[in-house]
């Protein structure tokens, strides 16, 4: 195995991009590589098997779509309160918005993890953990709500960014900012 980690970052940037755009059938490393424009048989030197190239890209998402620390500290300086929870959701859906491709491709490896007990199970435990995660962020940081608050905010957030990325016009005319501010509103508990 080569150990090139800009190489292998930017074939794991390939991937998604395949995976966004043809689905898991169309992930194959011939793809990876046309996409990444490196020579054939590159990313068969970075990834074992396909399900290798699957299981690291499925690491590399959750790594792109991670708040930016920065913007994370410049949110944290307000209040405590809803107007925090609803402005945290926004940028949630601005990361989303500005990296399509990489919700996009997990939902297709959501969808391969169907077929594919080895996936299932490292992407239930990541997305567990990141849930997890959330959950005891939110309590650290002391925002409104609690355990159920959070799971009932990344319930209703996935349901939002799963129409919102696949079939927008199922909503109309709603925008996602003002149904976020709707869904914080009805699911964060009154001050």
């Amino acid at each position: 195995m080569v150990h090139n980690p800009a190489r292998r970052t930017a074939l794991t940037d390939a991937a998604i991009d395949v995976l966004a755009r043809e689905g898991a059938r169309g992930l194959t490393f011939r793809a990876v590589d046309i996409q990444a424009g490196v020579p054939a048989g590159t990313a068969s030197n970075y990834f074992t098997n396909r399900d290798d190239l699957l299981h690291q890209t499925a690491r590399h998402i959750h790594h792109r779509l991670t708040p930016d620390p920065a913007v994370l500290t410049d949110l944290l300086r307000a209040p405590r309160d809803r107007a925090l929870v609803t402005a945290l959701m926004h940028d949630l859906m601005r990361r989303i918005a500005d990296d399509r491709a990489g919700y996009l491709a997990m939902l297709e490896l959501r969808l391969e993890a169907t077929r594919r007990p080895e996936l299932r199970a490292e992407l239930t435990g990541t997305i567990r953990d990141d849930l997890e995660a959330n959950i005891t962020y939110h309590l650290d940081e002391g925002l409104p709500g609690d355990r159920e608050t959070v799971v009932l905010l990344y319930l209703t957030m996935t349901g939002l960014i799963l129409e919102h990325l696949t079939l927008p016009h199922v909503l109309g005319s709603e925008v996602p900012g003002a149904l976020i501010n709707t869904i914080v509103e009805r699911i964060i508990p009154s001050p």
